[in-house]
């Protein structure tokens, strides 16, 4: 699974880690995270993520 990088601070969202801070279990897709699902540094949007090249 892709990692993706927030354009904003460059936080790293990798699935294999998920986000258990705030509920999101490691094997998450970054498509399957919530909608309203934010970075965890700078509250910044799925929108504001890239795909990591």
């Amino acid at each position: 699974m892709d990692k993706y990088v927030c354009d904003l601070c460059g936080y790293v969202y990798d699935p294999a880690n998920g986000d258990a801070d705030n509920g999101i279990d490691p094997g998450t897709s970054f498509a399957d995270l919530p909608a309203d699902w934010v970075c965890p540094v700078c509250g910044a949007g799925k929108e504001d993520f890239s795909k990591e090249g």
